[in-house]
């Protein structure tokens, strides 16, 4: 029996070390094109180390009128104050629903989950925030915006129940904590894995939301780093449909289209690479909270 699992683990770890260097390869590709030049990848194509390296692709996307470093700040602070209004707002309605003492929980319950199934508030959330509450060109609309999702309650709520033991509340109540108390002092520092997973969620989400700047958002001043660099693609793409109906093929050879394609993915992608490492501790735990019964 011994011997089968080991023989198990083996095959499952060559397994997912084969599967993680399948998802790194795509990423050495991409950085190594964005440090290529742009001959190099249309003589030999996408690979692992550059064969000409080359800044032309960085170089293009800092010098092309757009504020990298301006949308970056508003990202960063948009994220931020998203991401703790959407912790506090999605933490208070999953424990809210997943006391066993409050009556009314099932239908708040069934509440939450009847949002999963339809999706048709787009057209009338945009009419709301621009006629009723002008939020078009204000930071406000960026940090309300995918912060509150029925899923993160869903998923916090099951965490409350499975890891918040009901008598810790009880004690507190005993005790004579009142309910914020209970929540903030108690039940939060406990639960720092499944508040971590849900930060993530929701940074991830506001940090690759491209679109709401698209619907809300005219002011450059206000451009995330999504919005911004999906500006400069679609700029690119336009540049190269504008050369080849011109027939000018010398103009197309001096737009480092590929290349600085490649820097865009490598600017955007760079920090949520040094943000994971930080949370990756707290978001397996949060993940597999409950999934094994000792």
């Amino acid at each position: 029996m011994r011997v089968k699992n080991k023989t198990l683990n083996i095959v499952l770890h060559i397994f997912f070390i084969i599967f993680c260097v399948l998802c790194i390869i795509p990423v050495l590709m991409a950085l190594s094109a964005s440090f290529s030049s742009e001959g190099a990848i249309v003589s030999h194509g996408y690979s692992i180390l550059p064969k000409e390296i080359s800044l032309d692709g960085y170089k293009y996307v800092f010098s092309t009128g757009y504020s990298i470093l301006s949308a970056y700040a508003m990202t960063i602070v948009t994220v931020a104050a998203g991401v703790f209004f959407g912790v506090l707002a999605t933490a208070m309605y999953g424990y809210v629903i997943s006391r066993k003492d409050f009556e009314h929980g099932k239908f708040f319950l069934i509440f939450v989950f009847f949002t999963q199934l339809f999706n048709g508030g787009m057209v009338a959330a945009y009419i709301i925030n621009t006629q009723a509450l002008h939020l078009t060109n204000t930071p406000i609309i960026l940090m309300i915006t995918c912060a509150f999702s029925s899923w993160n309650v869903l998923v916090l709520k099951s965490f409350f129940t499975s890891s918040v033991p009901f008598s810790i509340i009880e004690a507190g109540t005993i005790d004579g904590a009142n309910e914020y108390k209970i929540f903030f002092q108690l039940v939060m520092p406990i639960s720092l894995p499944g508040i971590a997973t849900i930060a993530l969620f929701i940074t991830l989400d506001k940090w690759n939301d491209w679109m709401t700047p698209m619907l809300y958002i005219t002011d450059k001043r206000l451009y995330t780093l999504s919005f911004l660099l999906q500006s400069m693609l679609t700029n690119i793409q336009q540049m190269l449909e504008d050369a080849q109906s011109s027939g000018v093929a010398s103009d197309m050879e001096k737009i480092p289209s590929e290349s600085a394609r490649m820097a865009l993915c490598m600017v955007a992608l760079g920090p949520m690479l040094v943000i994971y490492p930080f949370f990756q501790k707290y978001f397996i735990q949060g993940m597999t909270i409950g999934s094994v019964k000792e």
